[in-house]
């Protein structure tokens, strides 16, 4: 695989490292990589944890492949092309990697991606906010994973179809007819809303929704809670199964009856972070007999016209996610 480049800085650097055994100087320069190598790794197989450890296989491989890199392409391209082929090998030895077939097509093994890992840089990150959503994400997974590297490489990454061919050992025109029929699925998994380019920065009405919902709960205010959802609000609380559209009332109704708001289901505390570039509220459930709030769930927003459109929930009961505090 090629690049017409001249050597760059970053590729002589490495070939010396290489040539000498210097185990550090190879990290060093490999680990500027990681944040948009562990976004890339997180849009193939749409789980937090899976990333970071086809990450890690990816400088695993690049280390004892150290050799095979001569500077005709950028070592950002060679590291991208181990990674891309590190997921497909873990989802050919994976078969619950595909979404559970049902009338909305469930995507059980999704997790949320904290902002905070995103990389840092503008001008590295290729992490546009419609490309790094939720439903985009869930989209994504309805690919076949050669089809889904296709498009991410291509349609994602803007890499031309030569490049992305060689990257996964396929003709130029076996890509082309891949990413064809990858479009055509997109288009059919995510509204033309999901398509636009949309600022990265939350907007003012996204910030006071998630407030107020965070408020709502802490408030055991039911009419408040309600009043901020759509009456076509889409609802999922993963891993369980069932992604439900639903009147905002119903919404209510079903979680109180469910258990929510009523006693030992009543005492919560809420924080607001981001997490794939949405607003979410982190909540926090205190009962009766203990000191502590807990981590009880992670609600990821989707907000249309300063309502609650879409709410996807993470149970994170004894789960110790995304380095949030375990305790309030």
């Amino acid at each position: 695989m090629t690049d017409a480049r001249p050597l760059g800085a970053d590729e002589a650097t490495f070939i010396a490292a290489v040539r000498s055994g210097d185990t550090a100087r190879f990290a060093l320069i490999t680990e500027r990589h990681r944040r948009e190598l562990q976004v890339h790794c997180y849009r193939m197989l749409a789980n937090y944890e899976d990333a970071q450890d086809m990450t890690q296989e990816t400088f695993l491989r690049a280390w004892n492949k150290r050799e095979s890199f001569k500077g005709h392409a950028a070592l950002r391209t060679w590291l991208y092309r181990i990674a891309t082929n590190a997921c497909l090998d873990f989802l050919e030895k994976r078969n619950n990697r595909t979404p559970v077939p049902s009338e909305l097509s469930e995507v059980l093994y999704l997790q949320p991606y904290p902002d905070r890992m995103l990389p840092e840089d503008p001008q590295e990150s290729v992490v546009a906010r419609e490309t790094i959503e939720l439903a985009f994400i869930v989209a994504v997974q309805h690919l076949p994973p050669r089809q889904r590297a296709v498009f991410i490489l291509r349609d994602v990454l803007g890499w031309p179809a030569s490049k992305a061919a060689d990257a996964l050992e396929l003709t130029v025109a076996s890509v082309t007819s891949a990413l064809q029929r990858a479009r055509v699925t997109m288009h059919e998994q995510l509204p033309d809303r999901r398509l636009d380019w949309r600022s990265p920065e939350l907007s003012n009405d996204e910030r006071g929704v998630v407030k107020s919902y965070i408020d709502a709960h802490e408030r055991n205010d039911l009419d408040g809670l309600m009043s901020l959802l759509r009456d076509d609000l889409r609802f999922a609380m993963l891993p369980e199964p069932g992604t439900l559209t639903t009147t905002a009332k119903d919404a209510v109704d079903g979680w109180v009856s469910g258990g929510l708001f009523q006693r030992g289901y009543d005492d919560w505390r809420g924080t607001t972070t981001t997490v794939n570039r949405m607003p979410a509220a982190v909540l926090y459930l205190r009962t009766p007999d203990d000191p502590e709030y807990r981590l009880f769930a992670i609600a990821v927003l989707h907000i249309a016209d300063g309502k609650i459109a879409e709410l996807t929930g993470f149970d994170a009961t004894d789960k110790p996610w995304l380095d949030l505090p375990p305790t309030l």
